[in-house]
């Protein structure tokens, strides 16, 4: 087998001359690392780049975050989706307060005990705050193993996962692991690409040994995305809009919904929009109707003003079909 020693060194020297410079990337905060991390998490850098520090002004350290609201935190996250992950950094940071006196611990043990934090996290804390040679494997990082290694392994299968940690431990940089895990993912987004690798700009090229690259890595077969449909209904009077708050256990919990009603309840209504999203593995159309004279709340549904939905935690598709139909603009 091919000696990937040198592999490490190649990645950091590479990544000192060509890095990236983001805000997430000027700090060894662990708070500010780990907000990074869980913003980041199934959303887009440039996504990131316009809320991260806004988002950090307002909630500089855990405390800050802990004595928030729910509410508050919901509505602040808005428009980066995944609302469990905001849920989870709320209650690390409560956990923080609780049992660190506010202050992020630097063991690895009591960072992988707060909630929500898993193999990944923990080894971008433990790497990006502390510098400490921790492995992380990321989609990024198991497409450049995969090439290099031109495994054939799946890597979202229990064998990939584990081939990939293993390598992971194996190759993380002793001294300088911050640079290194960074060189790996950064490789991955700007050379090592899904689709038309530039492997001719590839620092550890003369290592690798996928022979069709644009091949790898390979995956188990996709779920085909299910097909749902639901229909709402739209109340407005002058007590305000009427909303669901979405209870605990539901998606978006905590957050407010247009009410929803079966599709029998909506015949001879007026059709106002329809609107398609994405949710995971399901593809969802809402069709939105008026709702008729005389509509009464149901439970969980309140009114809220309309000088007040600015503000309110609203499911980000129920947010965009208001605005289109110019409803608390």
């Amino acid at each position: 087998m091919q000696d990937l020693r040198p592999i490490p060194q190649a990645l950091v020297d590479w990544f000192h001359a060509n890095g990236r410079d983001y805000p997430w990337r000027r700090t060894a905060d662990p708070w500010a690392i780990l907000v990074s991390e869980i913003m980041l998490q199934q959303t887009t850098i440039p996504t990131v780049l316009g809320r991260y520090e806004a988002w950090m002004r307002r909630f500089p350290t855990p405390q800050a975050l802990a004595e928030a609201t729910e509410e508050t935190a919901l509505r602040s996250w808005e428009g980066l989706g995944y609302y469990r992950r905001v849920r989870s950094l709320r209650a690390a940071a409560q956990a923080i307060v609780q049992h660190h006196g506010g202050v992020f611990p630097a063991e690895e043990e009591a960072i992988r005990a707060l909630p929500g934090i898993g193999d990944y996290t923990a080894g971008a804390v433990l790497s990006f705050a502390f510098n400490r040679p921790a492995p992380l494997v990321d989609a990024n990082v198991a497409r450049v193993f995969a090439r290099v290694c031109n495994s054939r392994t799946p890597v979202d299968s229990p064998a990939g996962r584990r081939e990939q940690w293993e390598l992971a431990a194996a190759l993380v940089h002793p001294t300088d692991p911050r640079a290194y895990n960074s060189a790996l993912m950064e490789l991955g987004q700007l050379v090592c690409t899904a689709r038309e690798p530039q492997c001719l700009l590839c620092p550890i090229r003369s290592w690798c040994r996928a022979e069709h690259p644009e091949q790898l890595p390979v995956k188990q077969p996709r779920k085909k995305a299910t097909a749902l449909e639901h229909w709402d209904i739209l109340h407005i009077t002058g007590r305000g809009i009427l909303l669901e708050r979405q209870a605990e256990g539901r998606r978006h919990a905590g957050m407010f919904r247009l009410p929803r009603r079966s599709q029998e309840e909506v015949l001879g209504l007026e059709h106002l929009a329809d609107q398609t999203y994405s949710v995971t593995r399901y593809k969802v159309t809402r069709h939105l109707h008026r709702a008729a004279r005389g509509t009464r709340p149901r439970t969980g549904e309140t009114y809220i003003p309309l000088q007040e939905l600015p503000q309110a935690p609203l499911a980000s598709p129920d947010r965009k079909i208001l605005l289109k139909l110019g409803v608390g603009a």
